[in-house]
């Protein structure tokens, strides 16, 4: 893969597109490598998403991960993709206070170079929300299906299905909005309710699982290149399968070693013969001592 040179966008951009009409694309990273995948293919933001614990670290939820875990991937993710708005995603309890909140929005900006920062809810954390953008932190939000909450949903459960919850989620998304964040995520909510919603408000929004009427869309990209393959959520699209690829590589590398075939002289130093004879009279010299 070739260096790929890009200017980042900025947050008044990434504003502007609630009027001009460009969807926006963000892609869920958790490492260098992913990261320059997606800056090369032109992702105008790569978040952070703290679903890093369960694609790189193996946890059955988001819960475990921690601010250490976060940051470090941050770190990386910005070095993978310099030229790209990366968005870190504050997680769980790391921001259930002000003072939490503004400490390890800080760690993000600060120690991994983030452009912002995104906890998750909306009326409940509109304080947060306004304390973070008062002290100059570019900051978005989470709304819908928040996995920080998903005990009290009761699992992975789809959102806003009824006119009571679909309101709930309007009066979340317009707090995030008067509490002044730049945008807002809706994750597992109806396509219909979603763009309603959308509409109502000033600031863009993007969807993971809540239909096309929102201003841009993020997918995880181990999830939309099938490199995590532990389950497949219902709004993912499957765009390549690098687990069929990477397994049937694995096999052949097994295969080659267990028959000798690998390593050949393509892939092995040599040493000039000259050299190697005198190599070997040492070895007989050392032998006889």
């Amino acid at each position: 893969m070739t260096d790929f040179k890009k200017e980042k966008r900025t947050i008044q951009e990434i504003k502007n597109s609630k009027t001009s009409g460009e969807k926006m694309v963000y892609t869920s990273v958790p490492d260098y490598t992913s990261a320059r995948w997606a800056e090369a293919a032109g992702a105008d933001v790569c978040v952070v998403g703290d679903s890093l614990a369960m694609v790189a670290h193996g946890h059955k939820s988001t819960i475990p991960a921690t601010m250490e875990m976060m940051v470090m991937h941050a770190l990386a993710v910005r070095k993978g993709a310099p030229n790209t708005f990366v968005l870190g995603c504050m997680p769980y309890q790391s921001y259930n206070t002000v003072n939490n909140a503004l400490k390890n929005a800080t760690r993000f900006m600060q120690e991994a170079d983030c452009d912002a920062v995104k906890p998750q809810g909306g009326k409940a954390q509109a304080h947060i929300l306004k304390a973070l953008v008062d002290a100059g932190i570019p900051t978005a939000s989470h709304i819908g299906l928040t996995p920080h909450t998903i005990a009290m949903f009761g699992g992975f459960k789809l959102q806003g299905k009824t006119a009571k919850g679909a309101m709930k989620i309007l009066e979340d998304a317009l707090a995030i909005q008067d509490a002044g964040c730049f945008m807002l995520e809706f994750e597992a909510v109806p396509g219909k309710i979603a763009k309603v919603i959308s509409e109502q408000l000033e600031i863009p929004t993007i969807g993971i699982g809540a239909g096309n009427g929102t201003d841009g869309q993020i997918l995880l990209s181990y999830d939309l290149l099938g490199v995590f393959t532990d389950f497949k959520p219902k709004f993912t699209k499957r765009y390549a399968n690098l687990t069929e690829v990477a397994v049937e590589g694995l096999k052949k590398y097994v295969d080659e070693v267990k028959s000798g075939k690998f390593p050949d002289d393509e892939h092995t130093y040599s040493v000039t013969d000259k050299e190697y004879e005198e190599f070997l009279s040492q070895v007989e010299k050392r032998k006889q001592l």
